[in-house]
């Protein structure tokens, strides 16, 4: 933890200093031009679409009244960089076991990287995309176990995407916004043409 004295203010900031940077995918299917997402529950979310409330001294949230997809998100495919590897390795790493997909390096394009919670962690985000085919998945995905992660891996077309942008009542991140912003700028016109002219 350190302190820290903005422009000699009287008010301090009190933060974590332990930053960890991750890799996030953006996944298009070309086999069936689709987004290839992931649902994850997120109790920090879940918190703040529920109340906790006292009953017989306790703190509690009622599951009946806030049920549990109430904290589920999509997300883009992602993971903390903890391996002592490649960026490009640990993002190809991610890709297998969240989504059951079996990606080339070579086949992983690097879009930018990016700081993420900035009033908390400043940890720095290196954003990929990659296409991939149905020939190239090799499992279901779902994330390790052992690493208590409970993931589903969810498709979704391109006509649906614009309307997850612009809802307020999904919980999505804003790096998936962004990725897929990017795609829609910079892939999907010439993608759109290609399938046009077939």
């Amino acid at each position: 933890m350190f302190i820290y004295n903005h422009l000699q203010s009287r008010s301090s900031w009190i933060q974590n200093a332990f930053i960890i940077s991750s890799v996030s995918i953006l996944l298009f299917n070309t086999t069936r031009n689709v987004f290839v997402f992931v649902k994850q529950f997120r109790p920090a979310v879940y918190l703040q679409n529920s109340k906790i409330e006292m009953v017989e001294g306790q703190e509690l949230i009622n599951t009946k009244k806030y049920p549990a997809h109430l904290g589920m998100t999509i997300e883009l495919c992602a993971g903390i960089v903890d391996k002592d590897m490649p960026l490009i390795q640990v993002a190809q790493a991610e890709v297998l076991e969240e989504c059951g997909y079996d990606v080339p390096e070579e086949q992983l394009q690097r879009v930018t990287s990016f700081r993420n919670g900035t009033s908390s962690s400043g940890s720095l985000v290196n954003l990929y995309y990659a296409e991939v085919t149905d020939s190239m998945r090799v499992n279901q995905g779902g994330g390790l176990a052992s690493e208590g992660e409970l993931i589903q891996v969810i498709e979704m077309p391109v006509s649906e995407v614009q309307s997850l942008i612009s809802s307020e009542h999904i919980n999505r991140e804003p790096g998936l916004m962004f990725a897929v912003l990017w795609f829609l700028s910079n892939i999907w016109p010439q993608r759109y043409k290609a399938i046009k002219e077939k």
